[in-house]
């Protein structure tokens, strides 16, 4: 295979790029400028899936922890709280550990690229992009409260929004508030607003509600990240996606390279990836159904069910598995 060449330069694009590098296929990163995500959450399965694809067990060494999430979702009851394991950076603080140096120049690779990975949105081209809700969310920065436990997270539900608040080391955080403005939500809130101390000026808002686009794959080319499926921040793990994403579309192009049926693996890699989606959706229509109070919960929540139909409509038009991944590679079942 001559090169493939990879449009963006967030997680997608490091974590494809260094699977094809590992398989000894030139990759070249096209990086693309869009704003980073001030604060990001990282389960223990993220961590683990990052580590493996990097091979590196150091890769979370300094950041901060967070061991408890403390929830107050459903009305007229007390927050429980539950254990937790995450870690908190910054997205740039991220890529930063994960980047790849050096990364060769399209112009130091011989011949056209013969894929391509688009992993951005701001390159997604022409595709139809599929919006299941139009709620904004705005992340502020913090202060917490001297009382406020430094490894704990807080998330609140509202009767027009929900509130999450992550701490970032050195009695500093983030705010993400959903729905609406922060300083009416926090008017209405019982749990997060005691943990503040001093609330900043909003980075700028941005959507958060569950999106995809259409088709996620042609002749040469897929999409994953950003550029392909968006998630809801209650529920997703927008990271821990972006890599699974990037595995699966590394691995369809290694195997299209070994075994020539390109066709087959794109419609295994949008069905797997329209499966996990809708996977996504499922939780988040939990979530929603369960802090519902008002108009703007049920409004979620119907924007939820018509993403599981879409979904499933999709699904049941989609092949039946030839595949299955095995580690980092694919393999055909039967």
């Amino acid at each position: 295979m001559r090169s493939v060449l990879i449009c963006g330069g967030g997680v997608a694009a490091c974590c494809a790029a260094h699977l094809l590098r590992r398989a000894g296929i030139p990759s070249i990163v096209e990086k693309l400028a869009r704003p980073r995500l001030p604060a990001i959450m990282l389960g223990q399965t993220t961590q683990k899936i990052l580590e493996d694809i990097f091979e590196r067990r150091d890769l979370f060494e300094g950041c901060h922890r967070i061991q408890r999430r403390v929830v107050a979702w459903v009305e007229g009851r007390d927050p429980i709280s539950v254990p937790h394991s995450a870690v908190v950076l910054s997205e740039q603080a991220l890529l930063d550990r994960i980047e790849l140096r050096p990364a060769p120049n399209i112009k130091d690779v011989p011949g056209e690229p013969e894929w391509r990975i688009i992993t951005s949105h701001s390159s997604a081209g022409s595709s139809a992009e599929h919006h299941f809700g139009g709620r904004m969310a705005a992340a502020s920065p913090v202060e917490l409260a001297p009382a406020a436990s430094a490894d704990s997270c807080w998330i609140e539900s509202l009767p027009s929004g929900w509130l999450f608040l992550l701490p970032g080391g050195l009695g500093r955080g983030w705010l993400l508030a959903v729905g609406g403005p922060a300083e009416p939500l926090l008017a209405q809130s019982r749990l997060v607003v005691d943990q503040l101390g001093e609330l900043g000026r909003p980075s700028g808002l941005f959507p958060s509600h569950p999106r995809i686009t259409e088709p996620l794959g042609g002749p040469g080319w897929l999409k994953c990240g950003s550029a392909a499926l968006s998630f809801d921040p209650l529920c997703g793990d927008g990271v821990g996606h972006a890599a699974r994403e990037a595995i699966l579309g590394s691995a369809v192009i290694r195997s299209a390279a070994q075994r020539g049926d390109a066709d087959s693996l794109i419609g295994h890699y949008q069905a797997r990836l329209v499966a996990g989606f809708r996977r996504h959706l499922g939780v988040c229509s939990g979530y929603y159904r369960a802090g519902r109070r008002g108009p703007w919960w049920d409004e979620q929540l119907q924007d939820t069910l018509r993403g599981l139909e879409w979904t499933a409509q999709r699904l049941q038009a989609a092949d039946a598995p030839r595949y299955r991944l095995k580690g980092f590679a694919l393999e055909t079942l039967g």
